[in-house]
């Protein structure tokens, strides 16, 4: 009798604990986030070497004609400031005449320092300006007589430049380029200035 009453004591609690189990609330499971995706920002840093080619006008006596050549340069950047340093060289037929005589160029060259901006979404579009010195020969000619040269001036502008695909980037731009004073012939002497409008295409390392 009293391992009845004992086992029955016992099947009661056990049917009570059972159902307070039930009784109590489920714990909702915490909702999960989706995965943030975070575009990659363009870098600019490092070396690159590219084509150029465009058009001279406006210059020294009425001087114009074409240009294309190879670039050369290094970019550094902090946030999106990006400091650079370009080289260039052209190959040349720019022209020019009056009553005085006719001024030419047949190559020119360009080291300037670059400051750009990087913006976007990605930082993968630059406007910037840039200045430096440049290089290039000088023809004065009147009449029968001419006159080669080659002397350094100045170059400053600006332009924008864009990422395109994988390492490549395309600039187009605007160079005032001055020369100075070319060889005096006979009594006459015409200096060399000129603006420029170019686009180039890039390969970054």
């Amino acid at each position: 009798m009293k391992k009845l009453l004992l086992a029955s004591v016992g099947l009661f609690a056990l049917a009570v604990g059972s159902a307070s189990a039930a009784d109590m609330p489920r714990r909702e499971a915490m909702p999960t986030k989706a995965p943030v995706y975070v575009s990659q920002m363009y870098n600019w840093t490092g070396p690159y070497i590219g084509i150029n080619g465009g058009a001279a006008f406006s210059g020294s006596n009425g001087a114009s004609g074409g240009l294309v050549g190879g670039t050369l340069g290094y970019n550094l950047q902090s946030g999106p400031l990006v400091w650079g340093i370009e080289g260039d060289l052209d190959w040349t037929r720019i022209r020019g005449n009056n009553t005085a005589g006719e001024t030419s160029n047949r190559w020119l060259s360009t080291v300037r320092g670059r400051l750009g901006y990087a913006m976007g979404p990605t930082g993968s579009v630059m406007p910037y300006i840039t200045g430096g010195v440049a290089f290039g020969d000088i023809n004065n000619s009147v009449g029968a007589a001419s006159s080669r040269t080659t002397k350094s001036g100045y170059a400053l502008g600006g332009g924008i430049e864009a990422a395109l695909t994988g390492p490549w980037t395309a600039k187009v731009e605007y160079l005032y380029v001055d020369l100075g004073n070319g060889p005096t012939v006979g009594a006459v002497t015409s200096d060399f200035h000129t603006n420029i409008i170019r686009a180039g295409l890039n390969y970054r390392f």
